[in-house]
Order: structure tokens, then sequence, then C-alpha cells
């Protein structure tokens, strides 16, 4: 076994003194829960995406919860999900009291599919959860032809492009996450953003119950603190730093792997990617009995941290079946280090092991 002296980290927070100048700032004023720097980090994300306004929560998964509830959607509707994703949009459809209906994915591009999609409409369809994977936006288009309330999942994906739109700015509601290695950090929180004013009102109450106008028992407490928000701000500024430096980094193994026999990601016409993760097919992996944990296992030996980008498919925690292309997803698509701190020395150590470990 390889003996290493440090892990290369799967990600990292890219955290700078204008970060922690940002927040002593707040700490300072005295004013660290719910306030001025929120509502100005919610003006601003509205102001990057060009939208009407934003309304911050304490995380993604609540942020789905809310828009969900926004739309009115409850006992006894259905909500459209891919299988091959996190579990927050199942468990947001769940709080609220619907079913979720699981369709596959495009193995291209890991998004969902729009004909899979088209035939799990029914006349309880009341919403399409659209997560953009890994950095590259979904089909809206062909999923905008189903005339079914879109809600755009831009926890992995901001600043690039669908059909000349800019992600995030084609549903009906958009929702965003902040965790701590994703690509604006905040720690933890999310947001719903949209250009109907009436939902973000009701949105807003939802989120908390002192600023609702009646009692309202599905109102709740999943505000952002102003530690947040002033972190949140401080990270959109740097955001197009940030984005320049993932695309600079995925040429870089783009170069390095070609070749290989791997699958490199995906970029079909009319959209751009922004390699929130830098995903890689290896199809041997799909008779390999070792399979992609030996794979993660030999890297790791090496020194580098890589991960399955997506921890399980959701049919599979449900015991369902007929999603052969989230399986195959599942079973060899390997995620591997890419993040703005990534240093160059570290890239070149990633590339040796990739090199070493998939020949």
């Amino acid at each position: 076994m390889t003996t290493v002296a440090t892990m290369i980290p799967h990600s990292r927070p890219s955290i700078d003194e204008e970060d922690l100048r940002a927040t002593a700032e707040v700490l300072r004023s005295g004013q660290v829960a719910q306030g001025p720097y929120v509502e100005r980090f919610e003006r601003a994300m509205a102001g990057f995406l060009g939208l009407q306004g934003g309304v911050a929560a304490s995380s993604g998964t609540a942020a789905l919860e809310l828009a969900l509830r926004a739309l009115g959607i409850g006992a006894g509707d259905e909500v459209i999900m891919p299988s091959y994703v996190c579990s927050a949009p199942w468990l947001a459809t769940q709080r609220v009291g619907a079913e979720a209906r699981l369709v596959d994915i495009d193995l291209q591009t890991f998004n969902i599919d729009p004909v899979a999609a088209g035939r799990a409409v029914t006349n309880k369809t009341r919403a399409i959860i659209v997560p953009h994977l890994f950095g590259l936006p979904a089909d809206l288009t062909a999923l905008e032809r189903l005339g079914i309330p879109l809600i755009e999942d831009c926890a992995q994906t901001l600043g690039v492009t669908e059909s000349g739109r800019l992600v995030g700015t084609v549903g009906r509601l958009t929702v965003c996450s902040f965790y701590a290695t994703k690509l604006l950090c905040t720690g933890e929180g999310g947001m719903v953003l949209s250009n109907d004013g009436t939902l973000l009102d009701r949105v807003r109450s939802l989120r908390e119950y002192d600023g609702a106008t009646s009692l309202d028992p599905s109102s709740s407490n999943l505000k952002l603190t102003d530690l947040q928000g002033a972190l949140g701000l401080s990270q959109l500024g740097r955001f197009p730093i940030f984005q320049e430096r993932r695309c600079l980094l995925a040429a870089t193994y783009r170069e390095a792997m070609s070749g290989k026999a791997v699958i490199l990601p995906s970029v079909p016409p009319g959209r751009t990617h922004g390699y929130y993760r830098f995903t890689i097919r290896v199809p041997h992996l799909r008779t390999d009995p070792d399979g992609l944990f030996g794979l993660i296992r030999r890297l790791e030996q090496e020194g580098i941290h890589c991960r399955k980008p997506v921890f399980r498919p959701l049919h599979r925690y449900l015991d369902q079946s007929g999603f052969p292309n989230s399986d195959i997803a599942d079973r060899t698509t390997l995620s591997i280090p890419l993040y703005p701190d990534l240093t160059d020395d570290e890239v070149m150590q990633i590339h040796q092991s990739l090199t070493k470990v998939l020949s």
C-alpha cells in the first residue's frame, strides 16, 4: 500500500480574508440573527439571476419544502423528480404530504429525462423538481413543453445557460443551496427565488411564523442568520473567479484523461457547464467485482479522496425498479476533486494518480 503524507479532500470550501472580515463585521454589530445582511443577500442573488426577489432559508432542503408549500402542494398531489439525485427533493415532498413520482435520467447528462418525465405525468401532477446536476443544466426546453410547473434546483448549477437562458430563470420557482461545499458557501443555508411576487410573499410567510398574517400551522422557523448572509454576499462577489477556476481545472482534467477508458462529462449543444463536480464514467466497473468502491479505495491509497457523486439513487431506497440509466450511473460514476482552492500541485498529483489507477 502506498503511504501518503496528506490526503487531497474531495471537497473543501473556499474561505478567504474577505469572508472573515464580512462575518466579523456582523459579530461586531451585535445583529447576528436574520437582519439586513440576509435582506442584502436575497436582493443580490435575485439580481444575479435577474429575478424579482428571493427568500433565504436555513437549508436547501428547507427551501424545497417552502417552494412546494408556496405552490399549494400537499396530500393527494404528485411531484415528479429524478431517481439519481440526493434525498432532499424526496424528503421535501414527503414533508408536505405529497407523493414523489421517480423517473430515470439521461445517462449522457445525468439530468432528468424529459421523455420519462412526460410518461409520469398524471392528473395529480402538480410540479416537476428539476435538479441541474454537477454543473450542467437539464433540458429545460423539453421539460417546459410538458406544461407542468417547474421547480429548478440550482444547488449544484449556477451561472450557466441552456438555450441562451440563465439556469434558474426558467422555472416557476428556483431553489439554491449554500452548504459548506456548494458553489457558494454559507455553512448551511438555501434560498427560494422567483419572478412571482405572490409566491415569494407566501414563501416568506411560511419561513417564519411571526411574519405570517394569520396563525398558519404550516409556518415554521426556517430563517437564515446575518452571519450566513454576510458570508453569502462575500462569496457571491467572488463567484466569477470561482467559476473561472472550476472551468480551467475541468479543461486540464479533460486533457489529462483524453484517450483513457473513461467517459468524460457531456456538454450538449446549447448548454454550458459550470463543473460543480467533475464526474467520469468508468464503463468496465459494471462487470468489475471490486466495483466503484474498489476504485475509490485505490485512489485513497494514492492520497486522492474521490466519491460517488450520488450516494444512492432514490429508487434503490424504495425498492423500486425500472431505472436502468440511474443504475448504470450509480455503478460506474466517479467524482474527482474539483473546487476553486485546489492547487496546481494537487491537480498534478490527481492527474498522476488517476493515470496510474485507471491504466
